[in-house]
């Protein structure tokens, strides 16, 4: 089992097609997470050869930093994604992590695992549930490997092959599937970025329902999305306030169950709070960096 308190922050994670080099730096500025270096659907046909190229030399190039920098390679059992896979493993560099998109099964995710393992080892994986097939395998996915760091729900993909609307109530079910297969193993749920950049209010909105629905954070695909996604999922101060005098009184009452400012409090609510200052400690660290 995955263990919480110390993982990363993960709020959001901007991508930028890997084609266009020249806005790394502005994405690392943005405060973001994480970049993700995009080799799938944010790059043509045409321009993947030269995508990976610039991938790669960006990885080679790079000095370490806040930032997590992701590279979403193509789907590993397709052509594009063997190539992906063999230039990445003969190039000598290493991401921080690895975007893995169309996963459908544990086989596959397994089989990427050991394909890795010899240079690679402990690499972690953002894995995209975003077909109905890996829906289904939510749970058994999320226990493929211990490398599972994250499950990024993908409404678009998913949307097209369930032939539903790209809406709250249509697409219920899968986050909450998701989120659920997250717990499982203590990792992280990343829901999917929100396409229209001109509805700022709209995307507050739903990052915070998302976050209520139990999401640590959620993709951007444009700049000015960022800060609107890191304040939807950064804990409020009087939120964590709360969460640290449960905590206290808990601790000096030695555990038990307990009225603290006349609510009776058991583990379960001792729990959350803790999860509670464990993002906030998460966030404050990372604003340090």
């Amino acid at each position: 089992m995955h263990t919480m308190p110390t993982r990363r922050v993960r709020r959001s994670v901007l991508f930028l097609p890997a084609v266009r080099p020249d806005r790394f730096a502005k994405a690392l500025a943005t405060g973001a997470d994480a970049v993700c270096l995009d080799l799938e659907d944010g790059v043509s046909f045409a321009q993947k050869d030269e995508a990976r190229d610039k991938a790669l030399g960006l990885l080679a190039e790079r000095t370490p930093g806040r930032a997590e920098v992701m590279l979403r390679i193509n789907e590993p059992e397709s052509d594009l994604g063997e190539r992906d896979l063999s230039a990445l493993l003969a190039s000598g560099v290493r991401p921080d992590s690895l975007m893995v998109p169309k996963v459908s099964g544990p086989e596959s995710l397994a089989t990427l695992d050991r394909r890795l393992a010899p240079r690679l080892a402990d690499l972690p994986l953002i894995v995209q549930i975003e077909t109905a097939a890996g829906l289904a395998a939510a749970e058994t996915i999320a226990t493929a490997t211990p490398n599972v760091a994250v499950l990024f729900f993908g409404a678009v993909d998913l949307s097209a092959e369930l032939g539903c609307a790209i809406e709250w109530d249509a697409l219920l079910y899968a986050r909450s599937r998701v989120v659920a297969a997250a717990a499982l193993v203590g990792v992280d749920a990343m829901d999917t970025p929100f396409m229209d950049v001109s509805a700022p209010d709209v995307l507050s909105d739903e990052a915070r329902r998302v976050r209520r629905l139990g999401f640590t954070g959620k993709a951007a695909i444009h700049p000015t999305q960022v800060s609107i996604i890191q304040d939807a999922f950064s804990p409020d101060p009087a939120v964590v306030a709360w969460a640290r005098r449960m905590v206290e009184a808990y601790e000096a009452n030695k555990g038990g169950v307990l009225l603290v400012e006349g609510k009776l409090i058991e583990r379960p609510v001792i729990a959350s709070a803790q999860r509670i200052l464990a993002t906030a400690t998460a966030v404050e660290a990372a604003a340090e960096q």
